[in-house]
């Protein structure tokens, strides 16, 4: 089944990620959103274990072109699409990150505009809606 994502940061004009359409292993109209979660997560990491690892001495096929450069400053990171680091993703763990991540608050999921706060909740797939993931930051400082 295919369904939309985008992913945003609190405070910033332009999403981290714009909508793109995720194909994940899940045939039913109705989910809980612990196991859309966990799907994501599995579509996710074999999409990344898939990507062939390079060594090459520079990027020249990944460096950003200048209108992307700006977005990328302005969320933060810049990255080339390059994988430094060899090792393969685990599924169980990223899965378990993502639950642990989601009771910590540190990211909010809505779909259709509608905030989804238990990892309980029903969802219904077949409304084709866009799910919106949006990563939260906490304040540094004190309380005086």
């Amino acid at each position: 089944m295919d369904i939309k994502v985008t992913v945003k940061q609190l405070g910033r004009k332009h999403p981290v990620l714009s909508e793109q359409k995720i194909e994940i292993a899940y045939e039913d109209s109705m989910i809980f959103l612990e196991n859309l979660l966990k799907l994501i997560v599995q579509q996710q990491v074999e999409e990344f274990n898939a990507k062939s690892f390079e060594f090459e001495d520079e990027d020249y096929t990944k460096i950003p072109t200048d209108n992307y450069l700006n977005i990328l400053t302005d969320t933060g990171k810049i990255g080339f699409g390059s994988i430094y680091n060899l090792n393969k993703a685990n599924v169980q763990k990223a899965q378990d990150s993502v639950i642990q991540a989601f009771e910590d608050g540190m990211f909010a999921v809505f779909y259709n505009d509608e905030q989804l706060e238990s990892l309980n909740q029903t969802i219904d797939l077949s409304l084709q809606h866009t799910f919106t993931f949006i990563r939260l930051t906490f304040l540094a400082g004190s309380y005086w």
